[in-house]
């Protein structure tokens, strides 16, 4: 539901997730509402003006009269359109378009704060709005039997916007509604009302297994989930059904069943994101000439029934695209059982991969050996090594960490019991934690910074500069604090703020201060939305604040180097306040040291803090190619943990292709083509086994 009102000259709108949008327009006329709009949407208003201002939006612009795409340079070049029909689309914090006929110009303000669609004389302009559905619509009751737990996810799917292929746009997924245990199963009737089956039937074995690890496909291909082995099948398969053609698809038994669901998932999805081009909103997809060459019908399909395109692929050999497949973006590993089946939405809005839960012992030294594999991967230089421990006089809680049996994912989830490495460790307590945060989110972002070491100021003096920087560019609130006692810090994570860096110590006893040691465990709530604790030993202490009301945090898990602690610190601090989630942004500030894998995340590691000029993060990988002409290669890595089914279009001179999230993307660049790039481009950079950021490298490549 969207709700609209006018203020002088400022639309105002509020979504159903209390999402607010501000258009400010020209001697603005609403003139009431109108459905003619060729997009899905919640909401339409007509207004006259001869200007509209968008804050912190992305802009595209697509010719309703031909085949045209255009978006806003992010160099600040305006954008010309010249007279014609069109439908613009703003990229902001509640989806917004625009259809008009005329000519008009789309560019930033000086200040990159607004995008300005302006008009030479005043127009009538059809607006449209379409909330992000980032809160659930409603809750499922689901009883402990597997009849119950097989509707409820079958109507999960509700929350879809759309069964066409163009579901794989992030904005036709809502978030699938709430489910909680009950004695019967309980469907609210706003949740029956909006669900339809595709026809598509997935009948699975009557196990907690097959039912989490099949819920995915089963969620995006809105199949109806059916607990039981049909008659001619042996009780362990699950058979893929379209009855519309009679075709019949026996799965592999566990554990087996977790490959080929995943094969399936990422087939269908990667073939609606390229037959999607085929509607309204399409792009020039770098990755579309697979249709080309597998003699597949992009318009015939886009217009197709769902069970006719899923047979359509289903004829293509795995082996035909498994080389174009993107990456996918997250896996997570859960505990089979009835208490897992809460968690089944958030995962399912992230379009999480599902897998069993495995591990093994480390062996000698291997996490050493794992750290330092990844740190020489990315050509570190063992001489940045910092030599200083982190002082503590007193025990460091310890870690009995295990190796995870990873399974395909760029990002990696547990959802389970035992602590391993290289995942991000959650709880159901995070994610039902991140939908608090959403419904009471005020729009500004409070940054606290607790030093509570002396020692630590260079670390303390770094992130607090960066922090401040951003603040500038986005409504931001930094306090700095040093020297807290146990009750004064134990304020500042019961008091709201989106984020809390923690620079000291910390030991069996709690986080070190100076009258005492503060055990999170203690608190009675905590409001701090995400933490950073940069500390020996901060596991056990993140994952209270955790179960105490925090979305995610960054954590360690035994004694770590001074150094070190300051790099990923400062690093982290940068990535996280450009948009990055808070374990990518871990992932890559950890590169930078040897001892990477003492540093980890608790809670939803998916979790944003804020949103970056990109709606997806960026990270660029520069290789100097070494000839007499200076060229570099440049690798585009663009993926996202909230947004799987998103494109990216990389600015370099002459391209004139997007590329799916998940698949990387080269080109070759002069010096001073190089520096342009890095200069419009907001992105993380790794060079030389080092990570930087794209504006502050680009003076190095400049003339």
């Amino acid at each position: 539901m969207i709700e609209w009102a006018v203020d002088d000259d400022t639309l105002r709108v509020t979504d159903a997730d209390n999402t607010e949008l501000a258009v400010e327009g020209a001697d603005l006329v609403v003139d009431g509402s109108a459905p003619d709009i060729p997009r899905p949407i919640d909401e339409t208003v007509v207004v006259t003006t001869d200007e509209l201002r968008f804050p912190h939006a992305v802009a595209y612009a697509f010719s309703l009269g031909s085949d045209e795409q255009y978006e806003l340079d992010p160099d600040g070049s305006p954008l010309s359109l010249t007279p014609g029909e069109y439908v613009v689309d703003i990229d902001t914090e509640i989806k917004t378009y625009l259809r008009f006929s005329g000519a008009a110009t789309i560019e930033k303000t000086d200040d990159f704060e607004e995008t300005v669609v302006s008009f030479p004389d005043r127009v009538r302009v059809i607006v449209g709005f379409r909330s992000h559905h980032e809160l659930p619509a409603g809750t499922i009751t689901v009883p402990d039997a597997p009849e119950g737990i097989a509707a409820a996810i079958t109507h999960l799917a509700s929350s879809h916007k759309t069964d066409g292929p163009d579901r794989t746009y992030p904005t036709l997924r809502g978030h699938p509604s709430l489910l909680e245990a009950g004695d019967s199963l309980e469907i609210p009737e706003c949740i029956r009302e909006e669900f339809s089956t595709s026809g598509i039937e997935l009948v699975v074995p009557p196990d907690y297994e097959s039912l989490l690890v099949t819920a995915p496909l089963a969620y995006y291909l809105q199949a109806a989930v059916e607990p039981r082995a049909p008659p001619e099948t042996s009780p362990e398969h699950a058979v893929l059904r379209l009855p519309e053609f009679g075709i019949e698809k026996r799965l592999s038994p566990m554990p087996a069943l977790e490959r080929d669901v995943e094969r399936l998932l990422r087939k269908a999805f990667f073939f609606d994101c390229l037959v999607r081009n085929a509607g309204p909103y399409g792009t020039n997809l770098s990755e579309v000439n697979v249709l080309d060459v597998l003699d597949l019908d992009a318009d015939a399909l886009y217009d197709a029934s769902p069970q006719r395109r899923l047979a359509t692929y289903l004829d293509v050999p795995h082996a035909a695209i498994e080389h174009r497949l993107p990456d996918w973006h997250l896996s997570t590993y859960v505990c089979p059982s009835f208490d897992s089946v809460e968690s089944l939405p958030f995962l399912l809005d992230r379009m999480s991969m599902i897998y069993t839960p495995r591990t093994s012992e480390l062996e000698g030294k291997e996490l050493v050996e794992r750290s330092l594999e990844d740190f020489y991967r990315g050509s570190g230089d063992p001489t940045r090594a910092g030599r200083a421990i982190r002082a503590s006089t007193g025990q460091v809680a310890s870690v009995d960490i295990v190796k995870p049996e990873l399974r395909n994912g760029r990002v990696h989830g547990w959802l389970a019991d035992g602590v391993p490495i290289d995942v991000f460790k959650t709880t159901p307590e995070a994610y039902h934690n991140r939908l608090d945060y959403l419904e009471r989110s005020s729009g500004s972002t409070s940054i606290c910074i607790v030093l509570n070491d002396p020692d630590m100021a260079g670390e303390h003096d770094d992130v607090a500069e960066i922090y401040r920087q951003r603040s500038e560019e986005l409504a931001m609130d930094v306090t700095v604090d040093e020297s807290l006692s146990t009750a004064e810090l134990a304020r500042v994570f019961e008091d709201e703020h989106d984020f809390v860096h923690y620079i000291g110590h910390c030991e069996t006893d709690g986080l070190r201060c100076p009258d005492g040691f503060l055990s999170t465990t203690s608190l009675d709530r905590c409001n701090a939305q995400t933490f950073f604790l940069n500390a020996c030993g901060s596991y056990y202490e993140g994952m209270g604040l955790v179960e105490k009301g925090s979305v995610a945090g960054a954590v360690t898990f035994s004694k770590v180097l001074n150094d070190h602690a300051v790099k990923v610190g400062s690093t982290f601090a940068k990535l996280l306040v450009h948009g990055f989630s808070i374990e990518r942004a871990l992932g890559l500030a950890r590169r930078r040291i040897m001892m990477g894998k003492d540093y980890a995340v608790v809670g939803d590691g998916t979790h944003s803090l804020t949103q970056g000029e990109h709606r997806v993060p960026i990270t660029i990988t520069l290789e100097e190619l070494g000839d007499q002409r200076a060229e570099y290669l440049v690798t585009f890595d663009c993926y996202s943990t909230r947004v799987t089914g998103s494109y990216y279009f990389p600015h370099v001179e002459d391209n004139e292709y997007a590329y799916l999230c998940g698949s990387q993307s080269n080109f070759t660049v002069t010096e001073p083509e190089l520096a342009t790039l890095l200069k419009e481009t907001e992105a993380s950079v790794i060079y030389n086994g080092d990570v930087y950021w794209s504006t502050e490298l680009a003076p190095r490549f400049a003339n």
